[in-house]
């Protein structure tokens, strides 16, 4: 009865929203409705409330909606949704003050020439107003009235016109700073937490191990991320936009001909072009450059962003008096420059300022700071001075901003209602129930998300499919993608539902503005192009990952923050790059490790020798254990062929009986608490058993005979994979540490031998002084911290340790006393004559040989990944690597 209920929701809200009923309401509404209609139907047809539900009572389900609803606004650690006032504030602070059309007019003039000259540029200023606004109504809007009167003038064909309005408009969907990118973050965020219970719960039922792998762990994202993942896809959209008008261009002119410049281009027609393109550029600079460089979060950027676009308004709207104009953004650069420059040369910390230089440091960057507010309050003020132009943005922006709030709590009740009465099993069923594994369960959710695209908004689409379909593709480990690969390849997807009739948001927009010439079928078909486009792109991001996760990792890796070289997920990767290298003829690892051989260690004594020829063997243990590792994993992909697909059938077939084992669990209970009077109701529920017990025993009945022995084969060859690089990892450990203590001891020699005055100093305190326990003891506690930074093998401080027991006794005897000291002096003698033969002669050969192994075999031993190594791991991890084979 609970998919009745089900329908019930859906009917609900598809009514609502048909009928014009406000989306903020329509989904909460819709929500509460049919859990309380449930509730109701099951107190009266079968005494119980809760009857009609997938689980629990229709108190607990409203409880739960109330639960999702707080944990938008709630949750301390979900800033994310911070940064979306921001750059709503952005995007209509710049196009409000007519920057936009500034834009449109400069770049029509600069590219008209060129055969569609006109269209690149409105694709190229589309493009522009993306990473500036994101505003997809206002830029549409914008572009309709300044650039399709001029293309029309100069006989463009209409459909074309307005689908590169239109297409260009919903640019900002996935060019950051966007703000569907964000709310995409913030929902696939609780989603990977989702996702990875039910990996965990896979691979404990596969493998019947209760802890997974950290390797294999699902990972998060954030909208930095998103933004930086986005970045390429949307490039190589405005590319194919560009290419598709050029090439209709030059085949059919008479479509989009070219339209000369009228004027003249001299100084100050240049002069203008400037004026308008560096004040754009120079804000998606300081925004998107300081996410990607990991200077600031995506909620500093957006604050950024709105002060930039204050500025930039603040000049606009007083462009008529150019003396004045400019001088609030000439303040602010000047200023902005000065705090640069202080923040690289100075530390600008007020608790810890060390000399006279960063006092006037400090002062220069407050009276800089506070030109920098001056300058921000100037622009403010004459934006609420001039045509009450910051009076109508933050209206504006708190509308906007209302609206997508109140649709996110509005589906977080949605949601709560979709769980109740079992749609998120359903969902999971039917696509886990697909043929094709993940791809076709991915395929299917883009068809759907494609086709909810032509009926609902982006905000809907983000909030309401994203937390149901999500968990399901990124827990499954046969493509293993990334949350961030998910969020734009869906980003992109919605990116259409701008343009697919019969409600496509962006027409809307463009036929209020176009003239009454430009038929509606004719702006239907100017956008089937561009959809089409959208789709093609869609399908290059999708086989090529790398264009999605190279850039985030890339930050990622080179950044303060990197993970370190032992980190697990890196291992794989960082393996091949040592591997690769390696194979190179006359490797500098290999070289360096031959002539080791060469070395005289026989100056050291025989402990450390024999630790450090145990060391530098092992260093050739784990190249060798590469070329092994080659081997094991060539084999591997060898088996992996024919296993795959019967691993694929045998998990399917264990999903489903894991399923009917579950209903027969559920009858069981019901049947132990049914009356044993109804008969009738007992006789039915034994034979819904025994059905469901012939179901378990046909499906594992299909399972192949052989499936045990294959299973065991090739899991001798995972676990043989698994050890070779297990062993890999000790060795080169084993090895650069080795060696590295070997380094430090030699090193530290010029302290050692400082040692000598103060071991003599000692001496004669115990000679003279050994009746004042106190003196001698706080001695041997600061002599005993001294050596413990040189005496390797600890045998000094043995003594040292002797004398102090002696030294506490009532009576001290001195003669025994310096008899341990003695011992202890000879130790040192020892040491400080083979350790000046040993640094003049090895130390340069140890240092030598570190220096050509650090970023190979000694890759893992420091403190950060090198450049090279972190852009090879950063692209060898930007693909999807299958790890369903280990489930």
């Amino acid at each position: 009865m609970e998919l009745l209920f089900l329908l019930l929701l859906i009917i609900i809200m598809a009514l609502a929203l048909g009928s014009g009923f406000p989306v903020a309401f329509a989904l909460p509404g819709s929500a509460v409705l049919s859990i309380v209609i449930a509730g109701l139907c099951g107190y009266f047809f079968e005494n119980d409330p809760s009857a009609y539900f997938h689980s629990g009572s229709p108190y607990q389900w409203l409880s739960a909606g109330v639960t999702n609803l707080r944990g938008v606004y709630w949750e301390v650690e979900r800033d994310t949704l911070i940064a979306i006032p921001l750059f709503i504030f952005m995007g209509i602070m710049l196009q409000r003050s007519k920057i936009a059309e500034d834009l449109l007019v400069t770049m029509a003039q600069l590219f008209g020439k060129i055969p569609g000259g006109l269209g690149i540029s409105v694709v190229f200023v589309g493009a522009l107003l993306a990473a500036t606004t994101g505003i997809v109504g206002a830029t549409v809007v914008a572009m309709g009235l300044i650039s399709l009167p001029a293309m029309l003038r100069n006989n463009y064909s209409p459909s074309l016109a307005t689908g590169t309005i239109a297409a260009s408009g919903t640019l900002g969907q996935i060019i950051p700073p966007s703000i569907v990118l964000i709310i995409l973050a913030d929902q696939l965020a609780s989603a990977t937490d989702q996702a990875g219970s039910i990996r965990k719960g896979l691979y404990k039922a596969s493998t019947g191990e209760i802890s997974m792998p950290s390797v294999f762990d699902v990972t998060s994202t954030s909208a930095g991320e998103m933004f930086l993942g986005a970045f390429v896809p949307g490039l190589l959209l405005v590319a194919l936009y560009m290419i598709f008008i050029l090439a209709l261009a030059t085949f059919s002119p008479k479509t989009a001909p070219p339209v000369p410049y009228e004027g003249r281009m001299d100084r100050d027609f240049w002069l203008k072009v400037i004026i308008t393109l560096f004040p754009p550029l120079t804000l998606i600079v300081l925004v998107l450059g300081s996410i990607i460089g990991g200077i600031a979060t995506v909620n500093q950027a957006g604050a950024i962003g709105a002060a930039g676009a204050i500025i930039m308004a603040g000049y606009r709207q007083t462009i008529n008096n150019p003396k004045q104009a400019f001088y609030p953004a000439i303040i602010m650069f000047i200023s902005l420059i000065i705090i640069s420059i202080l923040l690289y040369n100075f530390d600008m910390n007020i608790k810890s300022i060390k000399n006279v230089n960063e006092e006037i440091a400090i002062y220069i960057g407050l009276v800089a700071t506070l030109s920098l507010v001056i300058s921000l309050i100037w622009s403010g003020w004459r934006l609420l001075d001039v045509k009450k132009t910051l009076n109508g943005v933050m209206l504006e922006t708190a509308k906007t901003t209302s609206l997508v709030f109140i649709i996110l709590l509005g589906a977080a009740m949605l949601t709560a209602a979709f769980r109740a009465f079992g749609g998120e099993d359903l969902v999971r069923d039917f696509l886990n129930t697909l043929p094709g594994g993940f791809w076709s369960k991915f395929i299917m959710v883009m068809i759907v998300i494609f086709i909810l695209g032509f009926f609902l908004d982006f905000i809907e689409i983000a909030v309401v499919v994203v937390p149901i379909v999500a968990p399901i593709l990124l827990a499954d480990p046969s493509a293993n993608i990334t949350a961030v690969w998910l969020g734009v390849m869906i980003g992109l997807n919605i990116q259409t539902s701008f343009l697919t009739p019969p409600f496509g948001f962006a027409l809307f927009y463009l036929r209020g503005v176009a003239p009454a010439i430009v038929k509606t079928i004719q702006m239907y078909k100017g956008v089937i192009p561009f959809i089409l486009l959208q789709l093609f792109a869609l399908g290059i991001v999708g086989y090529y990952p790398a264009l999605v996760n190279y850039l985030p990792n890339r930050v990622s890796y080179l950044s303060d923050t990197a993970p370190p070289p032992k980190n697990p997920k890196i291992q794989y990767c960082l393996e091949k790059f040592v591997s690769d290298k390696l194979s190179l003829v006359n490797n500098p690892t290999i070289m360096a490790l031959k002539k080791s051989k060469e070395i005289n260690f026989t100056l050291l004594p025989n402990d450390l020798e024999k630790k450090t020829l145990k060391s530098i063997n092992n260093g050739f243990v784990a190249v060798s254990l590469l070329d092994e590792i080659s081997k094991a994993e060539e084999l591997l992909n060898q088996a992996s062929s024919n296993y795959r697909p019967k691993l694929f059938k045998v998990r399917r077939i264990e999903q489903f009986d894991r399923e009917i084992k579950q209903e027969i669990k559920a009858l069981n209970n019901q049947i132990e608490i049914t009356d044993s009077n109804q008969e009738v109701i007992i006789a039915t529920l034994n034979k819904k058993l025994e059905n469901l017990k012939l179901q378990s025993n046909l499906l594992m009945s299909q399972i192949p005979n052989t499936w045990d022995k294959d299973y065991q084969t090739f899991n001798k060859l995972v676990k043989n994979e698994k050890l070779l690089r297990s062993k890999y990892r000790r060795s080169s450990d084993q090895f650069y540490s080795g060696v590295q203590d070997l380094l430090m001891i030699l090193k530290g020699n010029q302290k050692f031998y400082s040692l000598e005055n103060r071991l003599n100093n000692f001496k004669n305190k115990l000679l003279s002084d050994h009746n004042n326990t106190k003196l001698i003891l706080n001695e041997i506690k600061n002599l005993s911290k001294e050596l413990s930074s040189v005496d390797d093998g600890g045998k000094m401080k043995s003594y040292l340790r002797k004398i102090k027991r002696k030294i506490k006794k009532k009576t001290v005897k001195i003669d025994r006393v310096m008899k341990d000291f003695d011992n202890l002096i000879k130790i040192y003698n020892k040491k400080a004559k083979w350790l000046d033969k040993a640094d003049s002669k090895l130390r340069n050969q140890v240092q030598s040989l570190l220096n050509e192994t650090a970023y190979t075999i000694g890759s893992r031993n420091q403190k950060k990944l090198p450049r090279e190594t972190a852009l090879f791991i950063a692209k060898c991890n930007s693909g999807h690597k299958d790890i369903s084979l280990n489930f």
